[in-house]
């Protein structure tokens, strides 16, 4: 998976990695570098967020987050990875 540290503005769909040991010890890293990915996704494409499991499911943290930072995103939920990560897509 693509990590969501470079600026370029992903023209295709993509996943954004947020299952590192630094997003396992800070939600809050996990919810501003999400946002970040979003913003780099260019209109008509999705992102996938690859969330670590450590903080739970996304609804409760991210979700809200992403819907009052953005008004013309869909935000859905894809599946839990077998590592215990969340997977949401975030279409722009």
């Amino acid at each position: 998976m693509e990590s969501t540290h470079d600026d370029a503005v992903h023209e295709t769909s993509w996943s954004a990695n947020l299952e590192g040991p630094e997003h396992a010890a800070d939600r809050d890293l996990v919810v501003e570098e999400a946002l970040a990915a979003v913003e780099r996704t260019a209109p008509g494409n999705h992102v996938n967020l690859v969330t670590h499991g450590d903080h739970g499911h996304p609804s409760g943290y991210l979700y809200p987050e992403l819907r009052d930072a953005f008004d013309d995103v869909t935000v859905e939920y894809v599946d839990q990875c077998g590592c215990g990560g969340h997977v949401t897509r975030v279409n722009v």
